[in-house]
């Protein structure tokens, strides 16, 4: 045997690395004293949900109304006392939505709105036009001021770029105090877009050319916002950035330092971190990461980092699939599975070595939570692999098994896939996972795709989709059709059998799946659809759909499949396959 101490390292990429400048070449930040290095988190900051505006602009499809209000109002649920809704001066649609806030009465009063604009007369006097009457208000203003943004894109000067951060301020001050009332909590923020990439002492010069003409004082506190636009730097160097600021701003007492990071480099969410080590009171950011190329900082993963180190958020994170559901919904954008916290396989193990621990870890930690009476927060959560405890944020630990350990593929659902041409969504692999795992524990060995198919057709198509298995389930599904009643609005007539007996049912919906649900309703289920997929299984005359539902069926969450011809039968067989297990564990 030999040992080695020289590994080789590659000889060089070929890329044209001498195009492109050290950040601290092109922006020297040099903080020999800083502090922050020693200092430790010990409060969540003030949030600033900007979903609504830099999130929404960054969108394939930006939100239509609906979608806009929805995520607002999910933001408001979970807590968010500040939320920026809007350019209104940017578009009708914009402005609209900012009046709609008021005019539907759906804005708590502790809730602070933001609207951003540019420093121009017309765009400043629509803005805060669309602020009046709300209870709490603030106008977000900024200008860039980075050399490159300077000289290539304004052609301005640094005295230029401070007259027209002054000029905006006075404007602000002017339109506010002759639009809006006293019924108003008016605040003042102001962003030096590009800071990451402004001289530091250019940077200082013009936010307190502007606090020259806000004048904070106590009871009038002004929001100086440091974007690092573009991510350029590592993060060590963002916070000696905000760490000099925060040293050398004058009236600092009165200032609200906040940071809003973003994601080009892949480290937004520690930019932000150590950003308030070195001391920024607020962050603004989206959930799930969502803005401009590569994103803003995510506020989900921030608010879960400081809960996982036993510090409160303020936000409420305890269902976090609802969260993601709402946030696909509006973005239309789906959430990786690897998503911190979020994502479907974060609290999944396929290592049987890791399975192992954490099936240890779970029962030293019953051990340790029996002695202390059953007070799950008595005992401090210390779990292999699991840096917080699934259930606080609305999920569970599921062991993904490997059905063969020789395929390599994937287990369970590669053989689902290959054998049976199931394509099966995420979180049902999870759920059919477990049953198949009871299924190995007590019978032992692998299983093959035969048996595979076995365990699901029992489980999923209580019909008897499989040879030698009983038929089960209170519905099955006979007949049915489903007609246009108008754009909106569809009318079904089916016929099922419950517990034998033939049983006709009627209703309308918004959709097929909509009515038939509806008409669940006549056997006193109370029946939610919280998911839905659907897929082809083959292609020709003969070809037949698989439909997925997640359903939550008086209080409980399952899944059911269908499988037929018709991809609206398969879609029906979905539900009573739901339905169907959730009565069959009662």
């Amino acid at each position: 045997m030999k040992t080695t101490s020289n590994v080789p390292r590659p000889a060089g990429s070929g890329m044209p690395t001498v195009k492109y400048r050290a950040f601290l070449d092109t922006n020297p930040v040099d903080l020999p004293d800083r502090q922050w290095p020693s200092k430790r988190i010990t409060h969540a900051p003030r949030w600033m949900s900007t979903d609504l505006r830099d999130g929404n602009q960054a969108l394939i499809e930006p939100m239509d109304p609906a979608r806009k209000r929805k995520m607002f109002d999910l933001l408001v649920r979970m807590g968010y006392k500040e939320i920026e809704i809007g350019f209104p001066s940017a578009s009708q649609t914009d402005f609209d939505f900012v009046r709609s806030l008021l005019e539907d009465d759906a804005l708590p009063e502790d809730v602070t709105i933001s609207v951003l604009t540019q420093s121009r007369p017309e765009l400043i006097e629509r803005t805060v036009e669309s602020l009046i009457g709300f209870p709490r208000a603030t106008v977000h203003l900024y200008n860039a001021t980075a050399p490159v943004f300077r000289e290539v894109v304004f052609h301005a000067d640094r005295e230029q770029t401070i007259e027209l951060a002054r000029f905006g301020t006075r404007e602000v001050i002017a339109q506010a105090e002759r639009q809006l009332g006293d019924e108003t909590i008016f605040g003042f923020e102001y962003s030096p877009e590009v800071f990451i990439d402004t001289e530091r002492d250019f940077a200082l010069e013009v936010c307190e050319a502007v606090m020259d003409i806000w004048q904070p004082q106590e009871g009038r506190e002004i929001i100086l916002n440091l974007p690092s636009t573009v991510e350029r730097a590592t993060p060590n160097v963002f916070a000696d950035q905000i760490e000099y600021m925060s040293r050398n701003l004058s009236r600092r007492e009165h200032i609200a330092l906040s940071v809003h990071p973003h994601n080009d480099r892949g480290t937004g969410v520690a930019s932000a971190e150590l950003a308030l080590l070195a001391g920024a009171d607020r962050i603004e950011g989206c959930l799930l990461g969502q803005g401009e190329r590569t994103g803003n900082v995510d506020l989900l993963t921030l608010g879960l980092n400081l809960f996982s180190q036993g510090i409160d958020p303020g936000i409420d994170f305890s269902d976090v699939d609802e969260i993601r559901r709402t946030v696909e919904h509006c973005t239309q954008m789906e959430a990786s599975p690897r998503s911190p916290y979020v994502g479907d396989l974060v609290y999944t193990s396929f290592s049987g070595s890791h399975q192992d621990a954490i099936k240890k870890g779970f029962a030293a930690r019953k051990t340790k939570v029996d002695a202390a009476g059953g007070d799950e927060n008595a005992v401090v959560w210390e779990l292999p692999y699991l840096p917080i405890d699934p259930h606080d944020v609305g999920r569970s630990y599921e062991a993904v098994v490997r059905v063969n350990s020789q395929s390599g593929k994937g287990g369970v659902a590669y053989l689902m896939s290959r054998a049976h041409n199931l394509e099966m969504p995420r979180r049902l692999q999870v759920e059919f996972s477990r049953i198949v795992q009871r299924h190995t524990d007590t019978y032992g060995g692998e299983i093959n795709a035969e048996t595979l198919w076995k365990i699901f057709a029992d489980e999923y198509l209580p019909t008897s989709a499989a040879p030698g298995l009983q038929s089960w389930g209170r519905f099955e599904l006979r007949k049915s059709q489903v007609g246009t009643v108008d754009d909106e609005h569809v009318e079904l007539h089916a016929e099922l059998t419950d517990n034998g007996a033939l049983t006709a049912i009627d209703a309308n919906g918004t959709g097929p799946i909509d009515a038939f649900v509806s008409a669940l309703h006549q056997f006193d289920l109370d029946v939610r659809v919280l998911d839905y997929s659907e897929h082809a299984m083959s292609q020709g005359r003969d070809a037949k759909a698989a439909s997925y539902v997640e359903a939550a069926v008086d209080g409980k969450i399952v899944w059911g499949v269908g499988i037929d011809s018709s991809i609206t039968r398969a879609s029906y067989k979905a539900v009573i396959s739901a339905v169907n297990r959730a009565l069959r564990d009662q």
